[in-house]
């Protein structure tokens, strides 16, 4: 109960139920406010093509940023009346997959997954589990993130892939910004113990609203010295690091739980 009595902030939303789980059973107080929105993207010339290329058994390789990503081309496909075929094309072609979520929903629908990108599951574990195929003249289907990563696709191309991008859905601010403002009040004057990061997009997120409020400064000063700071992985990490915010906790696998047990043992040996 390492986190007893610490009220911990948290940014996720999808799963902020789960995380706020996690927070209780070690003792602390989750404090839930999501700073992302995840939003579909309208049907478009651009997704029908790429459905449409799929199906056609077009790509050699089809790599998957994410779950949200593979379930809401599957949904596409299915909107268009052609689930089975996606997933005949799937079956038939090589699968990529940057981690467990999009593993997770292929397998549900039936689909081996060929390739999985070792951990932490960032672009550069994804290029190099790709290292021993020759993509020269491959065409290669990329299903992103909430935002388009430029880094993979270039990477994709330099070594000669024909790459065909498809972003299905994006990452937005939350409707209601009061709570993320009410937060970063609330971390400056040092009512908040500890603040978990579980995408790089949440941080990006919290200091475009303190941009708002010209706070900038005073919540990366407030996050260095007043609040205990946890990055689920190396890419949120870095994106603290872009606002000038140094974690204090970053576990040896980027998954949740893992995180939450090393922000307890974290207040535990502090404490000691």
């Amino acid at each position: 109960m390492s986190l007893q009595g610490k009220r911990v902030a948290l940014l996720e939303a999808r799963m902020s139920g789960e995380l706020s789980t996690m927070v209780e059973r070690q003792g602390g107080i989750a404090y839930s406010v999501p700073a992302v929105r995840e939003t579909p993207v309208e049907s478009s010339d651009e997704t029908a093509a790429f459905v449409e290329a799929l199906c056609a058994k077009r790509f050699d390789l089809v790599i998957f940023m994410t779950g949200v990503g593979a379930s809401a081309l599957l949904k596409e496909a299915e909107t268009r009346g052609q689930h089975d075929a996606a997933i005949a094309a799937l079956r038939g072609t090589t699968t990529v997959c940057r981690g467990p979520k999009p593993v997770a929903v292929l397998r549900r629908n039936g689909v081996q997954v060929n390739i999985t990108a070792a951990e932490p599951h960032t672009t550069v574990e994804v290029l190099q589990a790709l290292e021993s195929i020759d993509l020269r003249g491959k065409s290669v289907g990329l299903i992103h993130y909430g935002e388009r990563n430029d880094a993979i696709a270039e990477g994709l191309r330099q070594r000669g892939a024909a790459v065909h991008e498809i972003c299905l859905y994006e990452w937005r601010l939350p409707d209601d910004v009061a709570p993320l403002r009410q937060l970063i009040g609330e971390i400056i004057d040092g009512k908040v113990d500890a603040l978990a990061v579980t995408s790089q997009i949440q941080i990006r997120h919290l200091f475009q609203i303190a941009d708002t409020l010209d706070r900038h400064s005073a919540l990366a000063d407030a996050l260095n010295r007043k609040v205990v700071v946890a990055a689920v992985g190396p890419v949120c990490a870095a994106a603290l690091r872009s606002f000038g915010v140094i974690p204090h906790v970053q576990p040896s696998h980027p998954k949740m739980g893992p995180m939450m047990i090393a922000l307890a043992d974290y207040f535990d040996l502090t404490a000691r």
